[in-house]
């Protein structure tokens, strides 16, 4: 048998090769999708796990809870949530550090060691509070999978950013020419006059006919749908009157077994086929029904605006919301019914046709009047006619602001500033900010209308303010160097790939 097997062996080897291959992919229960998914992307030609990227994520709570407030800010853009904020940090640090280590500028272990113990989270008005530093090792990191190591890498990644920035920046400079024209721009002391138009005063000139209505019906007839209302339960556990009396820790003791009260509710409710009038019941708590409401128009008895958000927001599949916190307690509310949009009727729709209508030649006819007086304005102003005499002639009302230095908000001067509360003061100075004398601004839309200012006069800076040329001059370089390093970090990004990321793990 032996001699027979040693015959044909070179055969027998072939069989086995072909027999063994389908057991290989039999017995390998490796998922090859789910390897792709463990990848986040590829960043600056290498790989980065979802494991790395979620570390990075878990690294900017920590970094906020150790007060790293301006490191963060560098790091998340123009983040509108938490979420995106944690996304944009874990991208940016990982670039962060690879471009620190090409350029050669990680600190050492006893730099960052150093820079550990001017965290804010760290320091008493005494200076580094080493209780603080061994309670948070203690009681903080381990429990969220962090060691000391993580502290000392993110004080080194803060050093790497100030270096980053420090040598991004430093190509920033400002001209004499530059310095000089900002400094006349905050410093000086500026006049206006402001002419309004008011659509209060168009109500008797503009005229809706019947064929307007029609015409505007026709066109818009699939937008011009009732609105949709909702009829709620709720509870409320809230504070009493007598209670509302309190303060400081009796108040907050109150509130505090009204949200235990209101969680242990939200968590019944949570359960399977929970019906909302037993659950409440059973935590002795009355149950109230709204009539039916618009979100434009809530219930009197959903007073706070927050309620009738949610209150829109809740669906057959989510009927229940979560504990809302109002000033006086928390509610939990329960869809009852919904009456959905209905198409409108010409007379139904009438109304809500006029006031568009009304609305559109409002702004058409303000906004010609403004730009006529603001052209006629400026030719009467060329010609060398005095200001008050071509408002006069040419029907325009003025009203004088109070005078304003645009530094004052920089330097913080609330009381110069209170002086100018009108609401449509910022508007007015970022109009006029590069204006000269006698220069007529565009029309500015407001709440109410439309209005145009004036430069009456722009006095220099006062001999005194000369001192605050060099600081102004050093809030320019800051922000030319803030907006380098945006540059920089855009620019390392495309380098990076980053669009290259996985987008099923992006979100």
């Amino acid at each position: 048998m032996i001699n027979v097997f040693r015959k044909h062996s070179r055969w027998l080897m072939i069989v086995i090769a072909i027999l063994a291959i389908p057991f290989i992919f039999y017995f390998n229960k490796t998922d090859p999708g789910a390897q792709r998914s463990s990848i986040y992307g590829r960043i600056f030609g290498r790989d980065v796990s979802v494991t790395e990227m979620e570390r990075s994520e878990r690294l900017f709570d920590l970094a906020s809870d150790l007060g790293m407030r301006d490191f963060l800010g560098e790091l998340i853009g123009n983040a509108r949530s938490e979420n995106e904020a944690k996304k944009n940090f874990a991208l940016n640090y990982l670039i962060l550090r690879h471009e620190a280590d090409a350029l050669g500028l990680r600190p050492t272990a006893a730099a960052a060691a150093a820079a550990v113990s001017n965290l804010p989270a760290f320091r008493s008005d005494a200076g580094f509070d080493m209780k603080r530093y061994s309670a948070a090792v203690q009681n903080y990191l381990g429990p969220r999978g962090f060691s000391e190591a993580q502290i000392q890498e993110l004080a080194a990644a803060q050093i790497c950013l100030e270096r980053v920035k420090q040598l991004v920046g430093a190509a920033a400079a400002i001209s004499a020419e530059e310095s000089k024209k900002n400094f006349e721009q905050y410093y000086s002391r500026v006049q206006l006059a402001v002419a309004r138009f008011n659509r209060n005063d168009l109500a008797n000139e503009i005229q809706i006919s019947d064929d307007d209505i029609k015409q505007y019906f026709e066109a818009h007839q699939k937008e011009l749908m009732s609105d949709e209302k909702r009829k709620v339960q709720f509870v409320r556990l809230a504070l009493t009157d007598e209670e509302k009396k309190l303060t400081g820790k009796e108040r907050i003791e109150v509130l505090q077994k009204f949200s235990d009260k209101a969680n242990d509710l939200s968590q019944a409710l949570a359960e399977k086929g929970a019906d909302f009038s037993a659950v409440a019941t059973k935590f002795q708590t009355p149950v109230t029904t709204t009539g039916d409401f618009t979100l434009a128009t809530p219930d009197p008895q959903l007073k706070e605006p927050e309620l009738a958000q949610a209150a829109f927001q809740l669906s057959s599949a989510t009927p229940t919301s979560e504990p809302i916190q109002t000033p006086d307690g928390y509610y939990i509310l329960h869809l009852a019914n919904v009456i959905s949009a209905q198409p409108l009727t010409l007379e139904q729709a009438k109304p809500k046709i006029v006031e568009a209508l009304k609305a559109t030649r409002e702004r058409e006819l303000l906004s010609t009047r403004a730009a006529k007086a603001v052209h006629d304005l400026r030719e009467a102003l060329k010609g060398g006619e005095p200001l008050a005499t071509a408002a006069s002639r040419l029907n325009l009302k003025l009203e004088q602001v109070p005078p304003f230095i645009l530094a004052d908000e920089l330097n913080g001067k609330p009381e110069a500033v209170a002086q100018n509360s009108s609401p449509d003061l910022p508007l007015l100075k970022r109009a006029t900010a590069d204006s000269k004398t006698n220069e007529v601004s565009e029309p500015l839309p407001t709440k109410d209308g439309m209005e145009i200012a004036v430069v009456e006069k722009r006095d220099p800076p006062q001999a005194g303010e000369s001192n605050q040329q060099a600081l102004l001059d050093e809030r320019y370089l800051e922000t030319k160097r803030r907006v380098m390093f945006d540059e920089w970090l855009r620019d390392r990004q495309r380098a990076a790939g980053v669009l290259t990321v996985n987008v099923n793990n992006a979100g």
